[in-house]
């Protein structure tokens, strides 16, 4: 009998909220699965907000009360042929059990799981979940609290979980989220030094702020940004450097 194939796990982890973890989440697979062709499903663990299973639902009410969403989305369906990914609601440490049926069941199985895991250590099974992802990518921003407890976090993962021999971890990847453009201090100099002597990797790619013109994009509404039913707005991507980020990404997972 054939194996089946087993999807990529990924997750986008950090210690802090607020930092972006959900809108990563939601960005990439609606990228990679809207536009790019590969299959996603999302395991939202973040009890007990559970922000991703929320988000969808208010996707699908701004889409069917905006006429022009309404046509980009309808005509987005049927050009790719299949449904919105779906979004589990689970729990950090039954997740890989139910991802396990979930794949043994499913007649078409993701190419790409992400899982939206707690932003604290304490949760119970949150550092073997983890050990059984394959790339964890953590946002950070320019914040000492942030810096600090992103890194010892990491250093935990990097330097006790990947070296132990029963990790599925292949990389963790840190990467700035909310830089601010016009911001040209030696902070992050001194922060990227920092990160590089303790051992751990960051991405070339930094993420430029980009509240101002999601707000801008949101209330004439014919574009989107973050949404669980349709990609990021190319030119929206471009303003905040998320197209290098997805090329960089790509090359870092090997899709």
């Amino acid at each position: 009998m054939e194996t089946k194939k087993q999807p990529v796990i990924i997750a986008f982890s950090t210690q802090k909220g607020g930092v972006g973890k959900s809108t990563f989440t939601a960005l990439l697979a609606s990228i990679l699965h809207y536009r790019l062709g590969y299959q996603v499903a999302v395991f939202d663990c973040d009890f007990p907000q559970y922000s991703l299973i929320q988000m969808r639902e208010r996707d699908l009410k701004t889409v069917m009360q905006n006429e022009v969403l309404k046509k980009i989305a309808h005509k987005q369906f049927t050009t790719i042929n299949k449904k919105a990914y779906p979004i589990f609601q689970s729990k950090t440490d039954t997740v890989l059990q139910e991802l396990e049926v979930y794949v043994d069941n499913s007649e078409v199985v993701p190419d790409i799981v992400f899982l939206d895991l707690p932003g604290t250590v304490n949760t119970a099974g949150i550092l073997s979940t983890l050990a059984n992802v394959h790339y964890i990518f953590s946002p950070i921003t320019a914040d000492r609290v942030v810096i600090e407890s992103t890194l010892s976090f990491t250093d935990v993962l990097t330097n006790v979980l990947m070296k132990k021999k029963h990790t599925e971890i292949k990389s963790i990847q840190l990467f700035w989220n909310q830089v601010d453009g016009r911001e040209k201090t030696p902070l992050y100099e001194n922060y990227n030094k920092v990160i590089k002597d303790l051992g751990l990797q960051l991405m070339e790619t930094s993420i430029t702020d980009s509240k101002r013109f999601r707000k801008e994009g949101e209330r004439v509404a014919k574009t989107v940004f973050r949404s669980t039913l349709l990609p990021a707005d190319p030119k929206l991507m471009t303003l905040c450097r998320l197209d290098q980020f997805m090329e960089e990404f790509l090359r870092i997972v090997k899709l």
